[in-house]
């Protein structure tokens, strides 16, 4: 069986570590945290003291870091898994970043001998926790019939987006941008429904069991409506950076995401009055303008 490895052990990280530790995989792991690396030992995992450790003992190494530059260092830096893994191996980018960065760091994995596997993910914390991630998967289909079994233990669903590199990315960037839209709207149709006097448990009733109702909207307005801001499993640092992604994109491209881009502005707003909370704590920016909150 191969062995594995996880770059960054955060929420998500973490989960994907878990999954391949319950499907028999040999896993090691480092995190800049020595208690995310604690938690991994407990687990079972193989802490490391570095990245290359990690990139030595295996033959398929998760990067789920917070950005580009952060992706590059661990992959491409000095001691980056392009040159302490064994040549065969593969690199599977799970992190989001920008479409154009993934593109710059295949080009310069270019004669390594390691794979690059451009996956970014889907599902947040509960997704990640629970092994039923959503993968976006582009690399050669060779490369993904090799690797398949390590991405079936953290996924449900395994889709083959592309075999370009960067084109993973593309995708999330396009959902992204389809889930920052539900999200404000939810958001905002919430606090319509305090200032009018509706309950919240109506308005859920209501909206989870119609033709508006979806996972990441049902959810969002449950935390709402039970106040659950912090520590739901979805920061809004980075549903934020999710959504300067797509706008990026839709900037290069010179696509306009009129909807997307008012998302944006909404979740900055957010991250900036409440940088610790959760994506609906947008909600209560909405709240404190008009004077009213929903509760159950």
């Amino acid at each position: 069986m191969m062995k594995t490895g996880v770059i960054g052990l955060g929420d998500m990280g973490s989960g994907l570590a878990k999954n391949l530790l319950k499907n028999g995989f040999d896993t090691t792991g480092y995190d800049l945290d020595n208690k995310r690396l604690d938690a991994f030992s407990a687990m079972g995992g193989k802490a490391a003291s570095n990245q290359v450790e990690v990139g030595k003992n295996s033959d398929a190494v998760f990067v789920m870091v917070m950005n580009g530059d952060e992706a590059k260092s661990v992959i491409l830096g000095p001691d980056g898994l392009a040159n302490t893994m064994a040549k065969g191996g593969a690199v599977l980018l799970t992190a989001t970043i920008k479409p154009h960065e993934a593109q710059e760091i295949a080009d310069a994995m270019v004669g390594t001998g390691v794979h690059l596997i451009d996956s970014p993910v889907s599902g947040g914390f509960p997704g990640a926790q629970n092994g039923t991630l959503t993968l976006m998967a582009s690399a050669p289909d060779e490369v993904l019939d090799r690797f398949e079994a390590v991405m079936r233990a953290v996924s449900a669903n395994i889709h083959r987006v592309d075999t370009r590199p960067g084109m993973g990315q593309t995708v999330k960037a396009c959902l992204q941008s389809l889930i920052g839209s539900i999200f404000s709207a939810t958001f905002e149709a919430s606090v319509l429904a305090a200032k009018a006097g509706v309950s919240g448990e109506a308005l859920y009733n209501v909206v989870s069991t119609s033709s508006a109702g979806c996972g990441c909207g049902n959810t969002a307005l449950e935390n709402i409506i039970d106040r659950k801001f912090v520590k739901t499993g979805s920061h809004i640092n980075t549903m934020h950076k999710d959504l300067t992604i797509s706008l990026d994109l839709a900037e290069r491209l010179g696509v306009p995401l009129h909807t997307a881009s008012t998302a944006m502005q909404l979740f900055h707003a957010g991250k900036s009055k409440y940088p610790q909370g959760d994506n609906q704590v947008v909600t209560r920016v909405i709240e404190d303008i008009v004077g009213a909150e929903l509760h159950r």
